[in-house]
């Protein structure tokens, strides 16, 4: 109990910025939040947050360690649940947001069955390439794909989500086929434009590291679907996730290059605020995405 009460701390502490906010949520003295935040340091023997006067900052060692441990309490929340959810029905209205090309392809033909699996609950999808701010707009969950920079909220992998490097034959043809990611600078690439994806550039593994790249062409586009389809179009290298062109590197419309340089896979990840009380018709929606993403047959029938 002691160990959980340390790590809750912890990740209390890590999304309100304060030991006295954490400590007033909990309704304790921001001592006891302090003791419980040293202790766990004492125990994994490393720093986990740099504590000044005026803020407070994670280490290294933090941020690795505050990823691992909400996901730890996310799950336990989730089995609690499950166990005590009985025979309660869940009820309510659901908001729910997405990123546009992800979301109308893999979350909205889930949600007939999700409330056929629960008539009590209604749903708002959002579909939207930005990164919405869930907890000021009053959305209960997010999906996004991705690296996740915003710690101060929880996030459960769902899935995992691999990026190539794309381009149609008849681009290729003409301009070459690129053998190392320092090639892409002579090259036609599309980029997306949006402040919501793509932040950190396209990622290879060269030499070992994993590095991240930021190629430019004279084509830019918030749309990923437009990228896509300008790919398709041969006007440039794409770099895009596999759900967006499995069909087409089946077809031959488009090939798949760079690949001895493949980066390895970031996630599709719920995301919700901080809550004691999670809503059930909110875990039981991200137990339902979990379940239906972790099946391999999904994704194999989902390509076509």
């Amino acid at each position: 109990m002691d160990r959980l009460k340390q790590i809750e701390s912890f990740v209390a502490v890590a999304a309100k910025g304060s030991l006295t906010a954490a400590a007033q949520a909990e309704g304790v003295a921001p001592a006891v939040i302090g003791r419980r935040i040293d202790a766990l340091e004492e125990r994994l023997g490393v720093k986990l947050l740099l504590r000044t006067t005026r803020r407070i900052t994670l280490t290294h060692e933090g941020s690795a360690f505050l990823e691992d441990a909400q996901r730890v309490l996310a799950d336990l929340a989730n089995a609690e649940a499950s166990v005590s959810a009985g025979g309660v029905k869940a009820s309510g209205h659901l908001r729910i947001t997405a990123p546009a090309g992800f979301g109308r392809r893999h979350v909205a033909p889930l949600v007939p069955r999700f409330l056929a699996q629960h008539p009590e609950v209604s749903l708002s999808l959002n579909l939207s390439d930005r990164v919405v701010d869930i907890v000021n707009e009053g959305f209960d969950c997010a999906v996004r794909v991705g690296d996740l920079p915003d710690s101060s909220l929880v996030s459960v992998r769902l899935a995992d989500n691999r990026r190539r490097c794309v381009a149609s034959p008849a681009y290729l043809k003409r301009a070459g086929v690129p053998q190392h990611p320092s090639e892409l600078q002579r090259h036609e690439c599309l980029t997306l434009s949006s402040e919501a994806s793509q932040t950190r550039g396209w990622a290879f593994m060269v030499d070992g590291q994993l590095q991240h790249l930021r190629p430019s062409g004279r084509l830019d586009c918030s749309d990923g679907q437009v990228l896509h389809a300008w790919c398709l179009a041969g006007l440039g290298l794409a770099w895009r996730s596999t759900w967006e062109v499995e069909a087409e590197l089946a077809r031959g419309m488009l090939v798949s290059v760079l690949d001895d340089f493949a980066a390895p896979p970031n996630g599709v990840y719920a995301v919700f605020p901080q809550r004691r009380h999670l809503p059930l018709r909110v875990r039981l929606w991200i137990d339902f995405l979990k379940h239906s993403w972790g099946d391999p047959l999904y994704w194999q029938s989902a390509v076509g």
